[in-house]
């Protein structure tokens, strides 16, 4: 294991080297824009590859570095490529590819990524997964807003993509107005922390708190912001009302673009502002998560049971995982001792993997059975699903059980190690709430599956079939089955997540 902290002065020559997929990424992204504007709607398609292969690249570039196992801070300390980061940028990279992979037809049948609108939605996607990735590896305040609103600004475009839909104008407004509220508190938050230690690098702030120099009043008063902001990008209760909006009023390509990997980034900055900047307050931001937690598992299971459209549910839905993402994180100290972190932390990390791996599946039915301009959003386009299209109906039968905790998939061994690290802390109440929010889940997951096995289609559309791309549905195949292998042997995932953990808590 070894850490380096690059000197940009001493060594100019290998100061970039950590962030080359950033680079790459800017750099792709910038060059697609501009061979948008000098292509024909026919031959939009190299926008596409183009956008793919990119993204092959940083998943490429994030593997090698992950594979190295070594952590290097660059960038005058402002940048940090650790294992955590290289596996999350790994992870996001994927999932983003799959999300393109999945939405190209969806996209061109609506007129997304042709026309006038043609330039606008792989850049803005790559923009995002910049913006992520500086998120993922930010050791500072302003390179975490700065990512932070990279991220978010191209989302908000995003939503709004469809500006002669009124239902995804008011999504995108809804959005945009809390998530600059939801900003705003973050930056006051951080700003009450500089003020308070006068550092904005996270390794300095840490070692400022170890030494109890600072205003205590000043700094919970900050953290106080400064979770409000997280939990908005997470979608934890209360700040939670954009997500159920959003989910149904964007495109449902969209709604998988700003509902799976941004969890990812979302994780980290929480691992980063939290654990890596304010551990030294833990146990005033543990009170807090425990809150969160707990009003996300009952407000996101109990809303998502009375929602008739499958984006809505699969919002609230999200927002019940999201409490679960948060056990793991407030499970990494226990009155002060942190023998257990790597074990906690690691357990949250495999769990937000997991769920974006499972969001892409979930969203990547519901997009090939919308077609020809058919938005298959409400349950009832569910009915039916197993002798219309089986292999399509098995899929999300297996999603919807890897969503619920069903064994054997890989959502079981999420949900088992996070609520093993929250049952090592002694809040034993906690992790059967837990699990009898689950059980509330499982209903409307369930609910899925009958209505695909047992009752009668209402209507008879073509699922998965000469509309949707060999590409997408191979992918879609292998994604599905992924979460029942995942679930079979998940020792080789969750060993590289708790690798990645350690080595990053060590450095």
């Amino acid at each position: 294991m070894s850490v380096v902290v690059v000197n940009p002065i001493a060594f100019p020559s290998i100061d970039v080297i950590p962030a080359y997929p950033e680079i790459f990424l800017l750099v792709a992204a910038s060059a697609i824009l501009l061979v948008d504007m000098f292509v024909s709607d026919r031959r939009r398609l190299w926008t596409y590859w183009l956008s793919i292969a990119a993204l092959v690249v940083c998943a490429v570039l994030s593997g090698l570095y992950l594979a190295g196992g070594s952590t290097i801070y660059t960038f005058g300390n402002m940048f940090v490529a650790d294992p955590m980061a290289n596996l999350l940028k790994l992870a996001t990279a994927i999932t983003v590819l799959i999300t393109l992979v999945y939405s190209h037809d969806y996209l061109v049948d609506r007129g997304i990524v042709s026309g006038e609108r043609g330039g606008e939605f792989y850049p803005l996607v790559l923009f995002a997964v910049i913006g992520q990735f500086v998120m993922i590896s930010s050791n500072n305040f302003l390179s975490i807003y700065l990512g932070l609103e990279l991220m978010s600004l191209a989302f908000y475009a995003l939503v709004a993509l469809r500006r002669d839909h009124s239902t995804s104008t008011e999504a995108a407004m809804k959005y945009f107005i809390l998530g600059a509220l939801s900003s705003g508190f973050l930056l006051y938050g951080m700003s009450m922390l500089y003020g308070a230690t006068g550092t904005l690098d996270l390794t300095q702030l840490a070692k400022s708190l170890e030494a109890g120099i600072t205003n205590r009043t000043i700094l919970v008063f900050g953290l106080v912001f400064i979770v409000a902001g997280l939990g908005f990008k997470l979608g934890a209760v209360p700040f939670h009302m954009w997500i159920p909006d959003v989910y149904q009023g964007a495109p449902s390509a969209i709604t998988l673009v700003v509902g799976g990997a941004p969890k990812l980034a979302a994780f980290a900055i929480v691992m980063r502002l939290l654990v890596d900047g304010l551990v030294a307050l833990a146990v005033d931001w543990q009170q807090m998560l425990t809150i969160l937690a707990v009003l996300s598992l009952a407000l996101g299971n109990f809303a998502a049971i009375a929602q008739s459209s499958l984006k809505r549910m699969l919002g609230y839905s999200t927002i019940s995982h999201m409490g679960f993402l948060l056990l793991g994180v407030l499970a990494g100290i226990i009155d002060g001792n942190a023998l257990s972190a790597a074990s906690a932390y690691s357990s949250a990390l495999f769990y937000a993997v997991v769920y974006a791996l499972t969001t892409c599946a979930a969203f990547g039915v519901l997009i090939a059975m919308s077609q020809n301009g058919y938005e298959a959003d409400a349950l009832d386009d569910f009915k039916g699903l197993g002798k219309r299209s089986p292999w399509t109906a098995f899929v999300m039968m297996i999603t919807m059980f890897s969503l619920a905790g069903v064994p054997p998939t890989v959502g079981f061994y999420a949900k088992f190690s996070v609520l093993s690290a929250a049952f090592a802390t002694g809040a034993a109440w906690l992790v059967v709430f837990a699990v009898m929010m689950s059980l509330v889940g499982a209903y409307y997951y369930l609910r899925v599956v009958k209505l695909m096995y047992f009752d009668d289609p209402v209507v008879d559309l073509p699922v998965a079939g000469r509309a949707t791309r060999t590409d997408a549905r191979f992918l879609l195949a292998v994604n599905g089955i992924a979460l029942l292998v995942l679930g079979i042997v998940p020792q080789p995932l969750i060993h590289a997540c708790v690798e990645a953990m350690a080595r990053s808590l060590a450095s």
